[in-house]
Formats: structure tokens, sequence, C-alpha cells
């Protein structure tokens, strides 16, 4: 437990744990035979999966289908039972109707029923301090409000100087402070005794979080400014630090610290598509059909919409044609936004609407203006509760243009290519295309002094600690002090960045803990992204022209970003203008966020490590994708779908499965495991597609995908007929 190695038990433990589990196994087992003709047994397991409200309810039909009979034998076993495993939910559950069934009674003495629980449930814990069945039966009972709350303390304290740091204690304190109305202003008082006596309690600091943000919110007398209370909290905090460098509590609630000083809490439009000021061109045939999209040269695939998107600093919910309304010749039908969120939800980082340009009559030589206004309207609120006040507006001209030429790979051409020989290098931008948010108006609010001193000073104090002290936690402080410091410079305000300083902590980092060594990585791929696309100079090295099989220049610009030793995508907000991208070799494991990009009609994922379908779930939210490829990964290797853990939304939470249309795909084919590939390629209108070096890359899976995809017309770098 907590990093502690296990030693072998002695002959002696070792028969006394035989003992302890024999005995276990024959009360359980009379327990579960008591009942076995009288109800429906779960699994302990399965009833933790289930809601509270569902178990009881199956529990209850049972019990009146087959007149179940809560007998004092019964209730002495189940007592019995959970002083001996207090983690048997089974057992907790039964109790729940026993109590129920007893309080349906006219008779019955609700007071000394719940006293008869809590009672049992306090034999619970001094068993076992951090069972949750305990606490959460112990919570229920106590919502019932026929028990005295008075004990509650006490018996907390009790516990707590058994066990300070335990966070089921803290947890429940919490619930028992609200019961009884004490004053957020009292419970921080009781974290300052606790952590003065042991500042190695992060529960203690985590409380303290909690209850500091509540003061904060509602500017309680005594914490409002909010500075004034974030300069005496780093004091606080320091004296823990600076005490053990090497103890980790402190240092966490120092980073909530850092977070509360540059933190924005009202949501901010911080980049967008078109950026304002920006010229689209449309190129089209002499029937203006099969349009592109001039940027950066490039070419739009889908040449029926042009997307609209915009994309916050957090989750926000309430866009729509109220609150971000559109003014504009192309505008013939109503608009509706969508959020392009992973798990179905109205809140969403990214928000996308799309203008139909198929039923509308371009004039060749054309320029058409479209207007975006943002918030002027009240409704934007991000997930917090804080409603977006800062109106933005977004004016872009779209001209039309006579194709002179073919249609370029990607769009229905000739098959795509990734060779280096098939790029050239882009000497300079035009000065008229507006690719980063540097370049848009959206109105990012000035930094105070303070935040920027505050942030200051912690990094010369983290420095003198480090130069005294070498602490891998320390470092790890100093690389988000000075990320956060170069966020606070929003528009290059001459300082200067430490991008280089960060970067080479977290590459410290990976060796000095290897433990960790993944999280490292990923935080420096971030910081590497952020450097590489936060310019237009620092991004002009991967910008490059794609060459078509005749050595034409095409249409498209290619951003490569391969090679990289990337494990994580970021700066989304600085890549919505890319229409072909080839993040190729590289370490990625999944795409999240990727689907804001949604001008993508050509990606290149290769020679990665994605293990799973679910670690491309962004993916199938790429309406203008045409061309993917995604061989040489590990797809179909590994029998555990790992990425469901890493993914925030697994693929199989969030999406509705179409069984009919499957199984008609499927009917002819063994492809019962290719479930979660349908729900990525199903909704896709794929032109071309590469798998070469999976794993789950066989014949019958390649048969799969032609019936999923009947656009495609390349697989595997192979025509299709």
């Amino acid at each position: 437990m907590h990093g502690r190695p296990r030693k072998a038990l002695k002959q002696e433990d070792e028969a006394a744990s035989a003992a302890k589990t024999e005995k276990l196994r024959s009360v359980q087992a009379q327990f579960l035979a008591n009942h076995h003709n009288h109800m429906l047994l779960l699994l302990p397991s399965t009833f933790f999966s289930l809601s509270l409200s569902l178990s009881l309810d199956l529990f209850k039909n049972c019990a009146n289908l087959v007149g179940c009979r809560y007998s004092k034998e019964a209730l002495d076993l189940s007592a019995k039972l959970l002083e001996v495993n207090p983690e048997c939910y089974t057992a907790w559950n039964y109790r729940k109707l026993a109590v129920q069934h007893f309080l349906s009674n006219s008779d019955s003495d609700p007071h000394s029923i719940f006293d008869d629980e809590l009672k049992l449930v306090e034999n619970a814990l001094r068993k076992n301090f951090k069972s949750y069945g305990a606490w959460h039966h112990r919570k229920w009972v106590l919502n019932k409000g026929h028990s005295s709350i008075d004990n509650e303390m006490r018996l907390l304290n009790g516990f707590q100087k058994m066990d300070p740091r335990n966070f089921h204690a803290w947890n429940y304190r919490r619930f028992v402070a609200e019961l009884m109305k004490r004053s957020d202003e009292d419970e921080l008082k009781y974290t300052e005794e606790v952590i003065a006596t042991n500042f190695s309690n992060y529960s203690a600091w985590h409380n303290r979080s909690v209850l500091l943000s509540n003061l904060l919110k509602r500017k309680a007398e005594g914490y409002f400014p909010k500075e004034k209370v974030l300069e005496e909290e780093f004091e606080h905090v320091h004296n823990a630090i600076f005490t053990d460098p090497d103890d980790q509590s402190g240092w966490f609630y120092h980073l909530w610290l850092i977070e509360q000083t540059v933190k924005i809490d009202a949501p901010l439009l911080v980049s967008s598509w078109p950026s304002h000021g920006s010229n689209i061109t449309l190129i089209g045939d002499n029937d203006l059909r099969g349009c592109g999209l001039s940027l950066l040269n490039g070419t739009l695939s889908n040449p029926g919409t042009l997307p609209i998107i915009l994309y916050f600093n957090q989750a926000v919910e309430g866009i729509n044609s109220s609150t971000v309304a559109i003014k504009s010749e192309l505008l013939k039908e109503e608009l509706i936004w969508k959020p392009l969120s992973m798990n179905n939800s109205n809140t969403a980082q990214f928000w996308v609407v799309y203008l139909n340009l198929g039923n509308f009559e371009l004039q060749p030589s054309k320029t058409y203006s479209v207007e975006i206004n943002i918030g002027h309207s009240k409704g934007i609120i991000s997930s917090n509760g804080n409603h977006f006040d800062d109106p933005s507006q977004i004016s872009c001209k779209v001209f039309v243009q006579t194709a002179s030429s073919e249609p370029t790979e990607g769009q229905g051409g000739k098959r795509t290519t990734w060779k280096d020989t098939n790029f050239q290098k882009i000497d300079h931008f035009q000065e008229s295309d507006s690719i980063l948010p540097a370049d848009q108006n959206h109105h990012i609010p000035t930094t105070s002094n303070w935040c920027t001193e505050e942030i200051g000073e912690e990094i010369t104090k983290v420095r003198d600690l480090l130069f005294e002290y070498d602490c891998k936690i320390g470092k790890l402080t100093l690389a988000r002090l000075l990320s956060a410091l170069d966020s606070l410079s929003f528009q290059y305000d001459g300082r200067k960045s430490n991008t280089e300083e960060v970067l080479q902590l977290y590459t410290d980092l990976m060796k000095l803990d290897p433990t960790h060594y993944l999280y490292y990585k990923d935080e420096h791929s971030l910081i590497s992204l952020k450097r590489i696309t936060s310019t237009r100079d620092s991004l002009l090295p991967y910008c490059h022209y794609y060459k078509d099989a005749t050595e034409t220049i095409t249409g498209y610009v290619c951003l490569r970003l391969r090679n990289l030793s990337l494990s994580r995508m970021g700066s989304i907000e600085n890549l919505l203008w890319v229409q072909m991208l080839d993040l190729s070799h590289n370490e990625l494991q999944s795409v999240e966020g990727l689907e804001a990009m949604q001008l993508l009609s050509c990606l290149n994922l290769s020679h990665n490590k994605f293990g799973s379908f679910t670690a491309l779930e962004p993916v199938r939210l790429l309406k203008s994708l045409k061309v993917l490829n995604i061989s040489y990964n590990e797809l179909g290797s590994h029998s555990i779908d790992t990425t469901r853990y890493l993914c925030s939304s697994p693929v199989s939470h969030a999406e509705e499965f179409a069984w009919d249309r499957f199984e008609i795909l499927t009917d002819s084919i063994n492809a019962t495991k290719f479930w979660e590939a349908f729900l990525i390629f199903g909704s896709l209108t794929l032109t071309e597609l590469n798998i070469t070096g999976n794993a789950v890359a066989d014949e019958n899976f390649r048969s799969f995908l032609v019936k999923v995809l009947p656009t495609l017309k390349w697989l595997d770098d192979e025509e299709l007929s």
C-alpha cells in the first residue's frame, strides 16, 4: 500500500490469514444460502456497477414475488458478515431493504432501527476504515432524517486521529458539515489545525482547496479580493514544501494555487475558422461544382459545405442562432450548431456549423461577405456556470473563382502518397494568410500585473530551493510555473519565452522519474506543439506544398509534424486551418482534440502506437476527411482495449450502435469483433484508406471495410475495381 514493498508472510501469519479466510467463507455461505430461495442474489461486483435505486428495486420485486422475510436470525447473520467483511455490498443492500420493510409497520420505532444500523456501521468501520460500502450505508441512514448527527463529529474526530489522511473520512466530514450547517470558515480552521500537526496530509490540503473554492466563489467576508487570499495561502504552503521538499502533499496544493492565480473564470473565444479578416476563394469548374477553398492556397475537399468553427478556452453550451448570429448572402436556410463532443453532450469546447453551398447558385468572380456575431445575446454558459461576456465579431469574404485544372489527389483523382519527394517547403506566408489566433482579433483580457508578479516570485523561490535541494516534484513545479508565466503573456509582450527550459525540465524528469515517464512525455509533447504552432516563423518549416505524381504543385498545403516523438496532440486552436496533416512516425496513442479540425481532408497517422479503434474516435467527426493512413500501428494486437482508460469518453459509451446496418453489412463475413471499427468508419466517406501493418488487417477485415465504406477507391495502396 502507498508504495511500500510487500513482505513475505511468516508461517504463523499465513495460518491466521487462512483461518480468517475460512471463517469469512463460512459466514458468507450461510448468508447467501439463507436467502437463496427468497431473492435474486447478485455478485457484489455487479451491485457496485448498478445504481443503488436499481439494485433496491430488484430486491424489492423479488421480495414481493416470493414473500421474503427479514427474520432476526437473517439480520444477525448479515451483521456478522459485515463485521467480518464490510465490503459485501449485497449484505448492505439487504439491510437497506430490511430497514424499509420494518419502517412499513405502523408500530415500528424509526429511531431504534436506524440507531442499530449506525452501530453496525461503526463496528464495520473499526474493522475496515476504508470500506466504501460502510461509509455509503452511514450516509444513507443519516439522509433518512431519523438520526441525531450530534455524535458524528465526535466519531469522525476519533477515526481521523487513527488515520488523519483517510479520504473516506474527509469526504464524510464534508457531508456531515453540510448537514450540521457548519460554516466553511470553521472547517477551514480545522484543516489548518490538522496541517499544523502534520503537513504531510494530502486529504487535509485537498479539503482546504474545496473550502477555499467555495469561499472565493461567493466572495465571503475576509476572502476578497482573491489576490490577498492567494498570497496568504502561498506563504502557508511554503512552510510545508520548504521543510520537506520530497513530501508531495504541499506541492499538490501549491499546484492548485498556481491554477487559481492564472485561471480565467469566464469562457473566452480563443480561435475560429474562418479567422477575422480572412479572404476565402472558392474554386470550381464552369458549372461551379467541385468547389475548393484557398487558404494558404489550399483546397476544400467537401465542395457542398463551408464550415464555421468556434474554439473556446473551456466547454460551453448555448451556441445557437440566437447567441451566434450569421449574416451573409450565402445563408439561405436556418443553421444548426453542433457541439464537437465525444460523449454526445450539449456542452463542448468546439462548435461547428455548415453553410450549405450546394443549393446556392454562386456567381463567378463575385465576392460574398460573411459576418459572425458571437455573444451579443446572452445564453453562452460554461460548464462551471460562468457566462460568456466578451462579444466578438468575425468578418470574412468569400470569392468565387472558376477552376482551371483537374481535381487533385484526395478529391477523386490519383492516389495520395506521403513520400518526401511529394512535398516542397513553403518559403514564406502571404500577408493575407491569417492562420493563428495571434493574427485574429479575439478579445483576450489583459492579465493583471499581480498575476505575473506572483508567478514570478514563485519561480524565484522554487529556483532557490532547487539550488540547495534537488527534488523531482520541485522540477515539475518549476516547469508548470514557467509554462504559466508564458501563458500570461498572451500576445507576445516582448518577454522571452521559457519554452526551451520547460522542455529540458521534462526531459530531465523522464530520466529521473521513469515511473511517471508517460506523463512527462505527454507534457513535453504539448509544449513542443505549442512552440511549433505559436508563431508564423516557428510554423513555416513544417508547412509544405503537396506535389502530385506529375510533379505539379496542387492546391494542398500539408502540415508535416512527423518524426517528432509526439505522444499527445495539443495546440489544436492553432491548427483549425489545416486540411492535410502528417503525424506519422510519432508515439501517439490517441488523437483527442482532432475533432475540432473540420477542414481536414487528408490525415496520415501511420507508424504510431494506436492500439485500438477506440483511440481513433475523434476521426469519426471529421466530416471532410477523404484520405486516412493508419498503417503500421498496433490495431488488433491487444486483446484488452486499454485505450478505454486513456481516453475521456470510450466509443462504446458515446454512440448509439446501428445494429441493423451492422448485421446487414457483415451478414456474409465473420465480423462480430469489428463493431468498434464500424463506429469509426461507418460515418465517414473515405476514398483512400491504408491499414497495412496492423494485426487486424487480414482479408476478412478488408472485406468488411469495403462494405462499410462504399465510397472507397483505394485500399492499402491498391485500386478497388
